[in-house]
């Protein structure tokens, strides 16, 4: 099978492209007014996709594009659980058979979503299994195949699309082009996709601390993984350990930094949301709002923040918003 990662790299051209099909079967999400700081910014609500999170903007332009062989072998996917349900979601409309490898200690509701929206789980267990080396045998096993969660071509220009919505949208709310869009950086899919959607916009990353590979890692001008025993985190949507080059390559010539934000100031953005906006954000999702209320990225009138996804526990979600720190 050929590997989508060394067919191509990720084009603007694309992520155009991409915007064309998401825009054909999604309405844009809402860009929320907000103010921080005596700042009027722009919150991109991504949470409210059919599937809770951007993730499904990546996985249709992906499986959208797969042959017909392909269709009739099926689709891997491997994720946390927002990603999963992207595929899961596209594949379903497509009539393509999914299966996804999901971490043992997924929260329930990412789970549940998935099973419900059709796909086949293999679960692993994140701190003693490469949820690769468990995908690559299904794949070697089905001829399925593999779309990853954020080291894919396809899947970086389909995250870009919410880039075009909030260019769009920033210029007609406030005038002009977005000046810098805040985004939660995982594997840095949704980062790279955004520096080719907007390229005249300051992209800033925005990770937990203890995983902030890919901020280390614009620092080091290389990729350097998340070091040994990393803390724990409760933004299981950004806990990987390592960018790929083929985001990398992306973000080396286009973003120059990025952020790590608190596990506090993380729960501090979740609680600022549901009050002044109304809006069920999980913890990584909420990442680069974080930033923004702990005053670590400048803010103007043309800063748009991306809240990325909303699957979160209701019990865990519910014990965030009676806490105070």
């Amino acid at each position: 099978m050929t590997d989508p990662i060394a067919m191509r790299a990720p084009t603007r051209e694309g992520v155009l492209r991409a915007a064309e099909k998401v825009a054909a079967i999604l309405p844009p999400t809402p860009l929320l007014r907000v103010e921080i700081g005596g700042v009027t910014v722009w919150a991109k609500a991504e949470s409210l996709q059919p599937v809770g999170a951007f993730k499904i903007r990546g996985a249709w332009h992906r499986l959208t594009d797969f042959s017909d062989e392909e269709r009739a072998r099926g689709v891997v996917g491997v994720s946390s659980g927002n990603h999963a349900q992207g595929v899961a979601w596209a594949a379903r409309e497509l009539g393509i058979a999914a299966t996804i490898v999901m971490p043992s200690d997924a929260p329930a509701v990412k789970l549940d979503r998935t099973r419900e929206l059709g796909a086949d789980i293999v679960l692993y267990d994140r701190a003693g299994e490469d949820r690769d080396a468990v995908a690559a045998a299904l794949v070697e096993e089905s001829g399925a195949t593999l779309v990853h969660a954020y080291a894919d071509p396809w899947v970086i220009e389909g995250q870009g699309s919410s880039g075009i919505e909030i260019a769009a949208q920033v210029a007609e709310r406030a005038g002009g082009a977005p000046t810098r869009i805040v985004c939660p950086c995982g594997g840095g899919g949704l980062t790279a996709g955004l520096a080719l959607a907007c390229p005249d916009a300051e992209i800033v990353p925005v990770e937990p601390e203890g995983w902030d590979d890919v901020r280390r890692s614009l620092e080091a001008g290389e990729i350097v993984a998340v070091e040994p025993n990393p803390p724990p985190t409760a933004c299981d949507a950004l806990q990987t350990l390592a960018t790929r080059p083929v985001n990398f390559a992306v973000l080396k010539a286009r973003v120059p930094k990025g952020l790590a934000v608190s596990e506090a100031e993380v729960r501090a953005a979740q609680r600022f949301a549901f009050s002044r906006l109304r809006l069920v954000i999980e913890p990584g999702g909420a990442a680069a709002l974080a930033a923004a209320l702990a005053g670590k990225v400048a803010l103007d009138g043309r800063t748009a923040i991306i809240l990325s996804g909303g699957n979160v526990d209701p019990a865990t979600f519910a014990k965030v918003l009676a806490s105070d720190n």
